[in-house]
């Protein structure tokens, strides 16, 4: 295995999990990913041997058919993955958040019901928050459920569903005002089941079409349309008395999915620095491989040290929720440093690759457009830097 990105400490059937997944990765999805990612194509094959592997069920306990596993131990099959190609990881992100949401904050009933289906994979998970005017600012939540006996009508539109047309159920958090004198707490979680496909998959609720990306494809990022759409009280996650809490909810997730994130842009950096580092020392200019340049080298040191630093937050973060820490502030800083890292590993890449990196036909190319999604996704840099700001304030405060 590769110098890079080492995780001292790894328990034997980690490392067992980890190498059957970067197996996976380098037989049956970089082979594939090009391909797949310039026609758009969803990865059906590579889904199926994933759920072959239990990926879908990694983290759910074992008594729901899953193999019980630690968010550190998902955050690097992550990595592995989106070494391989990010869309194949952002298919399991968003489920596993949506199964980490039932399995914390999920009532007996919706655990029982819905683990171990997504165990297998038979049920995915998608994840809703943003809105077409509304992105990092939740506050700004306008879709609404209003209830109505016993039951509640949900109306309103929701954005950037990844998983939104292959998914069964969807955590989706809007409005609900119970008279909370903030914000956050008029606002509700509620698991929204459907039928996979696009078009209306159940009474009201309609997932119109693919949003067209120039990155991040193969995997769907949907619109969701929700006109009169009525579910029991039982729908909202955790129960009926969970009614006011889907802000905390669906934070507490966020945490786990920016680890995840940080993954993601771990991995990117790790596949751009292969393809920069076979590249230099394959490619000759003046009489003497790339990689004998002093101007190159140094790029690849920073490059590696880049990594090193990125993964090391991403590690932390995940041991320290895993141990039932919080772990905003080391969250927020993993996603901040691996995100920005991950741009700065792959403009370098592509810039040793010189030409060749504008053409289709190297894999670089590839990952300029992916690694720009990463500043964005699971909140910006700047939604970052306030998350740690305030932390650190707390804890500084005079």
């Amino acid at each position: 295995m590769a110098r890079l990105a080492q995780t001292p400490g790894l328990t034997d059937v980690q490392r067992s999990i980890l190498e059957t997944v970067r197996e996976f990765a380098d037989k049956e999805i970089i082979p594939h990913a090009q391909r797949l990612e310039h026609a758009d194509e969803y990865p059906t094959d590579i889904l199926d041997g994933m759920r072959e592997l239990g990926l879908f069920g990694l983290t759910i306990a074992e008594e729901y058919g899953g193999l019980g596993e630690s968010l550190l131990t998902y955050a690097l099959v992550v990595e592995e993955l989106s070494r391989g190609w990010m869309s194949i990881s952002g298919i399991v992100n968003t489920h596993f958040i949506v199964a980490y949401l039932i399995s914390q904050h999920g009532s007996a009933e919706q655990r029982a019901r819905l683990l171990p289906r997504m165990a297998t994979g038979e049920v995915r998970g998608a994840f809703s928050m943003s809105e077409p005017e509304c992105g990092s600012d939740v506050s700004a939540i306008r879709s609404r459920a209003v209830r109505d006996g016993d039951t509640f009508v949900i109306d309103g539109q929701k954005m950037w569903l990844t998983n939104g047309a292959y998914s069964s159920v969807v955590a989706t958090l809007v409005r609900t005002d119970i008279g909370a004198d903030s914000v956050y707490g008029n606002m509700s979680t509620f698991l929204l089941e459907k039928a996979p496909g696009f078009g209306e998959t159940a009474p009201g609720l309609t997932i119109p079409g693919k949003i067209d990306k120039m990155g991040y494809k193969g995997v769907e990022t949907t619109e969701m349309v929700l006109d009169g759409v009525t579910v029991p009280a039982s729908a909202v996650l955790g129960g009926a008395d969970q009614v006011g809490r889907g802000f905390y909810q669906m934070m507490d997730g966020i945490e786990v999915g920016r680890v995840n994130v940080a993954a993601r842009a771990c991995g990117i950096s790790i596949r751009a620095f292969e393809l920069a580092v076979a590249y230099a020392q394959q490619r000759r200019t003046f009489g003497q491989q790339l990689a004998k340049h002093q101007a190159i080298a140094f790029k690849l040191a920073e490059m590696g040290t880049k990594i090193e630093a990125a993964h090391a937050l991403m590690v932390n973060a995940a041991r320290l929720k895993d141990a039932g820490q919080r772990n905003d502030v080391e969250a927020g800083m993993a996603k901040l440093l691996a995100s920005e890292y991950c741009a700065q590993v792959v403009q370098e890449a592509f810039r040793i690759h010189g030409g060749y990196g504008y053409s289709k036909e190297y894999e670089i190319e590839r990952l300029m457009r992916e690694a720009p999604f990463l500043l964005i996704g699971e909140g910006t840099s700047e939604i970052q830097k306030t998350i740690i700001s305030r932390g650190l304030l707390k804890e500084y405060q005079l």
